[in-house]
């Protein structure tokens, strides 16, 4: 009777109210039945794995057993199938959910799928099946029956172990000349045999005597034995031919079935990329451009940049995850992140060091292959070979920069984005080439250098370590696998990559060195996983495509892929990559939330300084300390509109006079006092004022007014230093961009032919008009005499020593050529009592006279002593003798109005002389004030402005300039809680993802 019942493959007959020893009888037949199909699948099964679905993890080598199946010849053909296409029901499923959003029908999608009539010519049929099982079976009965069982008599051992192990020996001896013989004298097997000798391929063989007496007829009978046994092993040996014939038939089938199956997935994989950026160009609102800016690795590279910047003062270090690329150099480490990244975007020179700076590179998703900087916002199209050219240019020319001193290699990190479709998600860092020897062109410290900056990445206990070697040079003169195997002795966090694989197997004779590489006996070093890879053929100019083609077809026809010395999971850049982000997202998963822990700690000890050491004031870092210090200096650049004009040519008159009294003095006034008659003196002070206003006048002028405006500006920034307010960090910022502007500052070029012409007319005027001007110029000529006088006196004083009354009363005491000098002052004072009109030079009988009053009171002087003390004398006379003048000339006003001063006796051309140069500052400050109100202060805010703008770019600058503690632990504060915040953030989004 039989029931149909449903069951979980579909529905079944069953049989029921047959008795149970004929369902047990049933049941044995069928087990039968699998055992055999079992016994012949097995072997098949085998060649076929690669088609069966992958378990494990990418870095772990394929076992050698499957899963055999146990439901008949329909169920290994489903299981096939199934293993066949699970990618490409996954890759379905993704596109039909994409396809919704596309509007395509189902039946477009089912006319995509691939044609797989292919497995019907690779599967056998059940008719081929059935002869393979019945051919084992009969062979396996031949065997058994053919090979007699050999069994050593026990009289042999009666003899001693000295006899046995004689015989043994020979035995071993001549087993293969008995296998040949045998196979050529089978029909006669039993041989002729006489006393002592024995029948063989090489002749007769001679036995000891006493031996052969007494085991002639034992020998015989284990001959015949020995012969088939020979027999047999020759036949056994042809057929092991034949099965490795036929192996390395199936491997090779094996392998196209492999390539062909690899090419429809990246055929299905590229139609997967299409979509795919389809659907993030059709995602066009704000969240989706949003969510695809900030993708999982973008958010995890920006963590990563802040961290290349941080410098901290405690135990908190860097162990985020990365992938270190080291390796010797030209061995091939650029190329291998060209080949992941799927674009040339690295520079490359023949034997050169290139890579000078790490370059760390985050690898992510994108609808388009572009790359850019952290710091720019310029965007590369790598489909362009142009801009490929650019940037391998921009890359260049950034570690040429980075690298200063003299110095051949930098710890400055570059730090650049690709993105494109199909690209693993992780981040890279590709470091300088390990060096044996240093050449003439590099720094002496350059091997030294690029090992440090090697073991600064490899010491992060998270960092996987891909370890690239090159496969055509000696591996004893690798660099890089002792450095590894130091940074990770157990080969947990670290990856060996052997490149160049196609020259290795053209220049190595013995295929298992390569073998020996790949399974990690060769090198003293120990890794996840071990990969074999091809980059090119050496030309530069070649596409990541025709590579990618050269690579594929290398390893298609490559003895060392058909011997078995590599498997298909460790050759191809496209399965080191699967394998490298596998490994790298699996370590960030597990150290990044303790990592952020860390950068917690580190924040919490960082406030508590800051609480501590500077409870009332802002966290302000350098950048927001500079905004600060620009705004602090523009107000007072703006508060220089605030002085009044009045101010500006008080200000601009005393510094005129300042800087130019000594020349009014001893290269106008005093060469005109020194005539005889007012028109000699008018004559003289004309000429000079005429060559005085031609030639440097109006440029001092201009100097005055520069010099001004600084004076008052800085006055202003010192008055904001008394203020309660007044912050002291701002002190050498302040101070460096002043002085920085003010040398940058010049004058406006015309504004000193202007003032020119403007000085000279006010010189050629001699009329004083009003008798305020009058009293104006008597006092402005009283105050510069007494102002200069003062002066002269205190010089003589230095000259002649303390006066008596000091002595007396301070206990001060003249040295000797004080005392000198004062003996002689007293002789020069009475010639001037007795000639008040002398002249400003002596005679040379004058200085014989006083040199010989001089000895005479015990003081020996020289004639030019006599002359240097002379001047001072005498200009201090002559300014008593002008001042009095002034004081006289006050009065006559009216006098020299009406032209009569001569005839009171009276002359006041002194007066006249500097009311001119009076009234000529007078105009030179009211020029000079409207030129730095309404166009020099101006340009002077300007110019402040163009330095702050360069220090604000200019780090080194702001660094130097702004220092401090409380600046330096306001930039850590800043730092760890950006820092901390992105982790925070990356992980609630790797949490979100999971």
């Amino acid at each position: 009777m039989y029931k149909l019942m449903k069951g979980r493959f579909g529905y079944a007959v069953r049989v029921v109210g047959v008795s149970q020893s004929r369902w047990a009888r049933q049941k044995l037949c069928h087990q039968n039945e699998r055992d055999q199909v079992r016994t012949v699948f097995v072997p098949v099964l085998r060649h076929y794995s690669s088609l069966l679905p992958a378990r494990g993890n990418l870095l772990t080598l394929p076992g050698p057993n499957y899963g055999v199946p146990s439901r008949g010849i329909g169920m290994l053909i489903a299981r096939v199938l199934r293993g066949a296409l699970k990618i490409r029901y996954l890759v379905l499923g993704g596109s039909l959910a994409g396809g919704s959003a596309l509007a395509k029908t189902y039946e477009q999608w089912k006319e995509a799928l691939p044609d797989t009539k292919f497995l019907e010519s690779i599967m056998p049929s059940q008719e081929e099946l059935d002869a393979v099982r019945s051919t084992l079976i009969s062979y396996r009965d031949k065997i058994k029956n053919a090979v007699p069982e050999f069994t050593l008599d026990p009289k042999l051992k009666e003899l001693g172990e000295s006899r046995y192990d004689q015989l043994m020996l020979w035995f071993k001896e001549r087993l293969d000349d008995a296998i040949r013989a045998a196979e050529e004298e089978k029909a006669d097997s039993a041989g002729i045999f006489s006393d002592g000798e024995i029948l063989t391929l090489s002749g007769v063989a001679k036995f000891p005597t006493p031996l052969v007496k007494d085991f002639s007829s034992d020998l015989k009978q284990h001959a015949i034995s020995f012969s088939a046994m020979g027999s047999a092993a020759e036949r056994e040996r042809e057929k092991a031919e034949t099965i490795s014939e036929k192996y390395e038939g199936l491997q090779e089938e094996l392998m196209q079935v492999q390539l062909k199956y690899q090419k429809e997935v990246e055929r299905l994989e590229k139609e997967n990329k299409e979509l795919r950026k389809s659907l993030m160009l059709k995602a066009g609102d704000t969240a989706a451009r949003k969510k695809i800016k900030k993708s999982l690795i973008d958010m995890y590279s920006e963590v990563l940049d802040e961290l290349c910047d941080y410098d901290s003062s405690y135990d908190t270090q860097d162990h985020l995850p990365r992938v270190v690329v080291v390796g010797d150099q030209s061995s091939g480490k650029t190329s291998v992140l060209e080949m992941v990244a799927q674009a040339r975007i690295f520079p490359r020179g023949a034997g050169e060091m290139m890579t000078r700076a790490p370059v760390m590179v985050t690898l992510s998703e994108g609808p388009y292959h572009i790359a850019s900087f952290k710091d720019s916002t310029r965007e590369f199209d790598l489909t362009k070979e142009s801009e490929l050219a650019e940037l391998r240019k921009e890359v260049e020319l950034r570690m040429r920069n980075s690298v200063r001193s003299g110095r051949t290699v930098s710890h400055e990190v570059i730090s650049m984005t690709v993105k494109g479709p199909g690209l693993q998600r992780m981040v890279l860092v590709d470091l300088p080439g390990i060096i044996s020897t240093v050449t003439t062109d590099m720094a002496t410290d350059t091997r030294e250098a690029i090992r440090s900056i090697s073991q600064q990445y490899m010491s992060n206990p998270n960092a996987i370590i891909l370890c690239i070697q090159d496969g055509s040079v000696d591996a004893e003169r690798s660099n890089v696998t002792d450095l590894v195997s130091q940074m990770d002795p157990q080969g947990k966090r670290t990856i060996f990559v052997l490149t160049k694989v196609d020259l290795a197997e053209e220049n190595l004779t013995n295929p298992d060195r390569i073998r020996k590489i790949l399974s990690g006996k060769l090198f003293p070093m120990r890794a996840l996983g071990y990969f074999a890879v091809v980059t090119g053929r050496g030309n530069k100019e070649d596409s990541i495509q025709a590579i990618k083609d050269y690579e594929e077809s290398f390893f298609r026809s490559s003895r060392i892929f058909k011997g078995g010395v590599i498997n298909s999971h460790q050759c191809t850049t496209r399965n080191l990559s699967f394998a490298v982000s596998e490994c790298f997202w699996k370590m960030v998963r597990d150290t990044v939330e303790q990592q952020a822990d860390a950068f917690k700690a580190t924040r919490f000890n960082l406030e508590t300084e800051w609480k501590n050491n500077f409870p009332r004031t802002r966290e302000l870092d350098r950048d927001e300390l500079f905004e600060k210090a620009r705004g602090d200096i523009l107000d007072e650049v703006v508060n220089l509109s605030q002085v009044s004009p009045k101010q500006w040519e008080e200000a601009l008159s005393k510094k005129l006079w300042d800087k130019m009294v000594t020349y009014i003095f001893e290269n106008i006034y005093l060469p005109a006092a020194q005539t005889d008659n007012s028109g000699t003196f008018n004559t003289t002070a004309d000429i000079k004022l005429k060559q005085w206003a031609d030639q440097m006048l109006p440029k001092k002028c201009v100097e005055v007014g520069w010099e001004t405006l600084e004076d008052e500006f800085r006055k202003f920034m010192e008055h904001a230093k008394n203020s309660k307010d007044h912050d002291t960090i701002f002190d050498n910022l302040k101070a460096c961009v002043v002085d920085e502007a003010m040398r940058r500052h010049v004058w406006e070029d015309k504004a000193a032919d202007v003032l020119r012409v403007i000085q000279l007319n006010a010189l050629e005027d001699r009329s004083v008009n009003e008798k305020q001007q009058w009293d104006a110029a008597c006092k402005f000529l009283e105050d510069s005499v007494k102002e200069k006088l003062q002066t002269t006196e205190g010089t003589l004083r230095e000259m002649v020593g303390p006066s008596t009354k000091e002595q007396w009363m301070y206990w001060y005491y003249p040295t000797e050529d004080q005392k000198k000098r004062s003996t002689v002052k007293n002789e020069l004072e009475k010639l001037l009592v007795s000639e008040y009109a002398h002249k400003n030079t002596l005679s040379y009988d004058e200085v014989t006279t006083v040199r010989k009053n001089a000895q005479g009171q015990g003081i020996d002087v020289d004639n030019e002593f006599v002359r240097e003390t002379w001047h001072p004398v005498y200009r201090r006379h002559f300014l008593r003798r002008a001042l009095s003048k002034a004081y006289d000339c006050r009065k006559s006003f009216y006098a020299y109005h009406q032209g009569l001063e001569g005839e009171l006796g009276v002359e006041c051309n002194d007066v006249v002389l500097f009311w001119r140069i009076q009234q000529m500052f007078k105009i030179t400050s009211n020029a000079l004030r409207q030129q730095v109100m309404n166009r020099e202060a101006r340009r002077l805010e300007k110019e402040i402005k163009e330095v702050l703008e360069e220090y604000g770019y200019d780090q080194d600058k702001k660094e130097k300039l702004l220092t401090g503690r409380r600046v330096m632990l306001a930039e850590e504060l800043k730092r760890v809680r950006q820092i901390q915040e992105k982790l925070e953030e990356f992980i609630h989004s790797l949490n979100a993802e999971k």
